[in-house]
């Protein structure tokens, strides 16, 4: 008989190049598992199956980069916001556009379906939510409420209401027969990143930059439990489909929480880095991420995942419908009502003709001829979209899970961590051989492997940039020399040790320097201390100050920073170059119109000393803004976050030119 063969708990799928330029959102079919649909900043959206590393179908009409996706219950529609405010829904089956929707005026942020009807929600930088009718192609309601960029919706399973989560820390539920607000979660510290219902129960969970998750109760609108634990903002959350527990996607982990009482049942270590969704399948989670133009998916095998106290966890047929479970105590809540449903009468939007896919305007008819849906692969688009068998769908509902690799080492740490327990960290054993690496699957990318330092330096980051671990252990020559590793390897990772703890002192010290002026004097002079001590950082830790409260700034103040901003803006560093550009957009908003106004006025009669010196300080900012247009007209052409934020500094800069 064989020997049972040791598998993870989580390891890497697959890894694409997905587009041509940086990928800026992605989305998983919920009811499959296996259909992924990735934007990018070349506009297009394409899309694939999770475990092949060819483009099924692309996408194209928007004229900027993708910022919002999300595919219908069935999976055959998709809808994708841009950048400009536009949305277009696709119908995949057909392989056109359907509608393309217009009324935005900022980023799309936000996308969900109604689970039964042919209604699209849609959460934008504007600050508002739209329902859109995707049959008549019109706005049916504008909810108005949130003060800041709507980052995620989501409607009830029973499709009355439609939970809300943005910048301004807040979650919002809006009944949508009655057309207006139901309740406000405030207790949020920071922006809330995600929202989700529970798949029966009268349960919301939100999950924020803040690092808390929270559970809300849609009865009695009040928190049921707070998980503040976290070390990383809450990037996506999930309720198992039998509702029995929450998963959590973190930076480069998945956690497993309950909420009554709150507690964490599991901790599973997946290198996905920041993941954007989850899907569950055949007892299997699968989580994607994106860096850059790559798009990685990854598998968590929930059958070695710990999901409650108590009850022991086996498959889960998420393909069946699921039934409510009986109350068994105080502590359970109202069920959702479901409206029936049939084969014979699907909820789904039904077309009686190809006249009515059609949109009656002429606008519609223009977007249908520049939108186009190119497929790439025939065979695969003929197997999932068009089926023989109309009944039976590809991705099939009963797909066979994902086959779990073998551990690279029979002795190796567990990847399942458990909460109790600290992260084991795996070392180098010198007394024993490393096998021979496990077959991976295949990475269609041509990226090399070669570790290079980037022009940019990210403002979050796992790792030091361009340094290796390995770098700085010593090579293992002979057992005998097993005793001294440990010390060698120490005193290799101590060796900048004390310069390091040299910078961080003086650093300190120049803060320290810069908080005594500014409790004795004011702002001007605390930031004049800061550009004397010639350190950058001290400067960019004042500014993230200063730029949180608009009233400290004067004329005067934006004289002494105008100069500094302009080295931020050229920094690698991306977190100095985020701060330049807070900062400059804050004086643009407030001074730019009030420089201009005062130069172009003509010159004044008599000696007005004031006056000759705000003339004096405008003519500076001016001067110092001019050479600032140049490095913001030469970034503006970059992709991604930056180039939007270029591009929007470039607009305030206009009257410059």
């Amino acid at each position: 008989m064989a020997e049972a063969v040791a598998t993870k708990t989580a390891w890497k799928l697959h890894e694409i190049t997905a587009h041509s330029s940086n990928v800026s959102s992605l989305v998983l079919g919920k009811t499959s598992g296996r259909l992924l649909a990735t934007g990018g900043d070349d506009c297009r959206v394409n899309i694939w199956s999770v475990n092949k590393p060819n483009c099924i179908m692309s996408l194209t009409g928007h004229t900027s980069p993708i910022e919002s996706l999300q595919v219908n219950t069935n999976e055959k529609l998709i809808v994708a916001g841009s950048q400009s405010g536009s949305i277009r829904v696709w119908d995949l089956e057909a392989a056109k556009i359907l509608r393309s929707l217009l009324g935005h005026k900022a980023n799309i942020c936000s996308l969900d379906f109604h689970p039964y009807g042919s209604i699209v929600a849609s959460g934008s930088l504007d600050t508002n939510i739209k329902l859109w009718d995707v049959r008549k192609k019109s706005c049916v309601f504008r909810y108005k409420g949130h003060t800041e960029a709507v980052r995620c919706l989501r409607f009830s399973p029973d499709g009355k209401w439609l939970a809300s989560a943005a910048d301004d820390h807040t979650v919002k539920l809006w009944d949508l027969v009655a057309g207006k607000l139901v309740f406000e979660f405030t207790e949020h510290t920071g922006p809330v990143n995600v929202v989700e219902f529970h798949p029966n129960e009268y349960l919301l969970a939100s999950g924020s930059s803040d690092r808390t998750v929270r559970f809300w109760d849609l009865e009695k609108f009040q928190v049921v439990s707070c998980i503040e634990e976290e070390a990383t903002p809450v990037r996506c959350v999930l309720f198992n489909p039998d509702g029995c527990c929450l998963y959590s996607g973190f930076q480069d982990s998945l956690r497993v929480y309950g909420w009554e009482p709150e507690r964490c049942f599991d901790v599973v270590l997946v290198n996905w880095g920041k993941v954007a969704d989850l899907s569950v399948r055949n007892n299997q989670l699968i989580g994607v991420s994106f860096a850059q133009s790559t798009v990685s998916s990854f598998v968590v095998d929930l059958s070695r995942v710990t999901k409650s106290d108590s009850i022991p966890h086996g498959l889960i047929r998420d393909d069946e419908p699921l039934v409510p479970p009986t109350p068994t105590g105080s502590s359970l809540r109202r069920i959702y009502d479901r409206p029936s449903t049939s084969c014979s009468k699907p909820q789904r939007v039904k077309h009686n003709s190809e006249s009515e896919r059609r949109s009656p305007s002429s606008e519609d008819d223009r977007d249908e001829k520049e939108s186009k849906a190119e497929i790439q692969n025939p065979e695969d688009y003929n197997e999932i979209f068009q089926p023989k068998n109309a009944i039976c769908r590809t991705p099939p509902r009963n797909s066979e899970p994902f086959p779990a690799p073998p551990e690279d080492e029979p002795i190796a740490a567990k990847e399942a961590v458990k909460p109790t327990r600290a992260p084991d960290v795996q070392m180098l054993l010198p007394k024993q051989e490393l096998p021979n690496p496990v077959q991976r699957p295949p990475i269609a990318s041509s990226a090399p492997l070669t570790r290079a330092e980037p022009l940019v330096i990210p403002a979050a980051r796992n790792e030091p940039i361009g340094l290796k671990a390995s770098d700085f252990l010593p090579a293992v020559k002979s057992q005998s020399q097993t005793e001294l590793v440990d010390e060698e390897a120490i005193s290799q990772i101590r060796k900048g040790h004390e310069t390091m703890c040299v910078v961080l002192t003086s650093r300190r010290k120049n803060l320290d320097t810069v908080q005594a002026v500014w409790s004795s004097s004011d702002v001007k002079n605390s930031v004049d201390s800061a550009v004397a001590i010639n350190d950058l950082s001290v400067v960019v830790d004042l500014l993230n100050i200063v730029n949180q409260k608009p009233s400290l700034w004067k004329l005067d103040l934006c004289a002494i920073v105008l100069p500094q901003v302009e080295k931020l803006l050229q920094s690698k560093y991306e977190s100095y170059v985020q701060t330049g550009c807070t900062s400059l957009k804050l004086i643009l908003q407030r001074f730019l119109p009030l420089i201009t106004d005062i130069l172009a006025a003509p010159p004044s009669v008599g000696v007005d000393i004031t006056r000759e010196e705000r003339l004096h300080k405008c003519k500076l900012c001016y001067k110092q803004l001019k050479n600032i247009n140049s490095i913001i007209k030469n970034k503006s052409g970059l992709s991604g976050r930056h180039g939007s934020t270029f591009r929007e500094l470039h607009l305030l800069m206009a009257v410059l030119e």
